[in-house]
C-alpha cells in the first residue's frame, strides 16, 4: 500500500531528545525552545516566536492578543479547518464566511472588503497547501481599517511571500508542527508575533496569564499573576524532537518539491485536455509542496478516483467539509456574498499521497494509476 502520508524521521531526534534525560529538565520553554526561536530569527527572519503545544494553541493565543470578544467579527474562508475558527469562536466571535479564489483556493482578497462592518476585529487568511494569500492586499485593507490580521500559516513552514515567509507577515501568524506536515514533533505549534509588544504580552497569555518570563530574564523582581491566559507551553521532549527535524529541513522541502514538480509534470497532459485542474501557485510565491490535489469534473467522480487508488493499492483522500455546511458552523457564522467556488471545488478535489518516504517508483505507480483511471 503506498500510504497517502507517513511522519518524517530526521534521524537527529532521539540525539537531542537524550540531552533532554541528561540535563533532566523536561518542562516547557528549556534550551531548545530557545534554540528554536534562535532558528526562526536567523533563518526565518522571525524575530519574535514562541514553540507552543499545537497550531490551535497559537490561534487561541492570538485570538485572545487580538482581544477578541463576544459580538466582535472574524473574517476567514470557509475551506479551512476547524482550528482556523474555534480559536475565534471560543473568544465569542461570529464568523463571516467568504468565497476562495479558483486557482490557490485561498480567500479570495477582493472580498474581503465588502464583508467588513463595524464588529470586525480580525481577518484570518488561511495559505492553503502552502501556498500563500495576497497578503500585500490583505494588508492594505486591514491597516486601513484598523483589523488585525492573523496568518493560519498551519500548512506553511519553509514557504515564502514575496520573499516572506509565511506567518510573519500579518500581526500574528500560527504554524503547525503536527505529524502529518512537513516538518513536525507529533503535535506542536508555534505562534509568530510582528512586534516586541505583542510578543511580551504573548510570553505572560503562555504562561497561566504570569509574567514569570519577565521575571526570569530580570525585568521585574518577582513574578504574579498579570492577566489572562493558560498553559501553552510544549515538552521540551516536544522540541528537543522538533529541533531535531529541524536540522534537516532544507532537504525535506527540496525533496517534497521533487515529487510535487514530478506529479504537476507528468499529470500536465489531462490538465490540457481539461479532464482534470492542477493546484495553481502565482510566481511571486515559493509553496513548500505541502500537498498535491487533483480536481475533477464532479464530487462523483472524485470518490471514484478515491476508491479506483484503493484497488490499486494507493491511498487517497478528498479534504475539508467547508465550515459554513456544517451544522455547528451554521450556528456560529454566516456565508457573506456568493459561494462561487468553495462548495464545488472543494468537494471535487482528491488529494494524492506525498511524503518523504515515497520512492520515484512509487509516485509513477501513482501517476499511471490516474491516467488509467481516466482511460477506464
Amino acid at each position: 500500500m503506498i500510504k497517502f502520508t507517513e511522519p518524517y524521521i530526521s534521524g537527529l531526534e532521539e540525539k537531542f531528545i537524550q540531552e533532554v534525560f541528561e540535563k533532566r529538565n523536561f518542562a516547557g520553554d528549556g534550551q531548545f525552545s530557545e534554540k528554536l526561536s534562535s532558528f526562526f530569527k536567523e533563518k526565518f527572519s522571525l524575530d519574535y516566536s514562541l514553540i507552543t503545544p499545537s497550531c490551535t494553541h497559537s490561534l487561541e493565543m492570538a485570538a485572545i492578543l487580538a482581544d477578541i470578544k463576544e459580538g466582535d467579527e472574524v473574517i476567514l474562508p470557509s475551506f479551512t479547518f476547524t482550528s482556523t475558527a474555534n480559536a475565534f469562536v471560543l473568544r465569542g466571535a461570529r464568523l463571516k464566511y467568504v468565497d476562495i479564489r479558483k486557482d490557490t483556493l485561498n480567500i479570495n482578497e477582493t472580498l474581503i472588503e465588502s464583508a467588513i462592518t463595524k464588529k470586525t476585529k480580525a481577518i484570518i487568511p488561511v495559505h492553503y497547501a502552502g501556498v500563500s494569500c495576497e497578503m500585500d492586499q490583505i494588508m492594505e485593507i486591514a491597516n486601513a481599517k484598523d483589523i488585525f490580521v492573523i496568518e493560519d500559516a498551519a500548512q506553511g513552514i519553509d514557504a515564502k511571500y514575496k520573499g516572506q515567509y509565511l506567518g510573519g507577515i500579518g500581526h500574528l501568524g500560527a504554524i503547525s508542527f503536527q505529524q502529518t506536515k512537513n516538518i513536525h514533533c507529533g503535535e506542536g505549534g508555534a505562534l509568530f508575533c510582528s512586534n516586541e509588544e505583542l510578543f511580551k504580552r504573548a510570553e505572560v497569555i503562555r504562561e497561566k496569564g504570569t509574567n514569570r518570563k519577565h521575571f526570569l530574564r530580570g525585568e521585574v523582581d518577582k513574578y504574579s499573576w498579570v492577566d489572562i491566559g493558560s498553559s501553552y507551553l510544549p515538552t521540551e521532549l516536544a522540541n528537543a524532537f522538533l529541533y531535531g527535524q529541524f536540522a534537516k529541513y532544507k532537504d525535506v522541502t527540496k525533496r517534497r518539491l521533487e515529487i510535487w514538480n514530478k506529479y504537476f509534470s507528468e499529470l500536465s497532459d489531462l490538465s490540457d485536455q481539461e479532464r482534470v485542474i492542477l493546484p495553481g501557485v502565482p510566481s511571486h510565491c515559493e509553496h513548500n509542496a505541502h500537498l498535491f490535489y487533483l480536481r475533477v469534473s464532479t464530487s462523483k467522480e472524485a470518490s471514484r478516483m478515491v476508491s479506483y487508488f484503493k484497488e490499486n493499492g494507493i491511498q487517497g483522500t478528498t479534504h475539508y467539509v467547508p465550515l459554513h455546511l456544517s451544522s455547528f458552523g451554521k450556528k456560529v457564522g454566516e456565508f457573506v456574498g456568493e459561494d462561487k467556488f468553495t462548495s464545488s471545488e472543494s468537494s471535487q478535489m482528491v488529494r494524492l499521497p506525498l511524503h518523504m518516504n515515497l520512492s520515484d517508483k512509487d509516485v509513477s505507480k501513482v501517476i499511471e494509476v490516474i491516467k488509467n483511471f481516466f482511460k477506464s
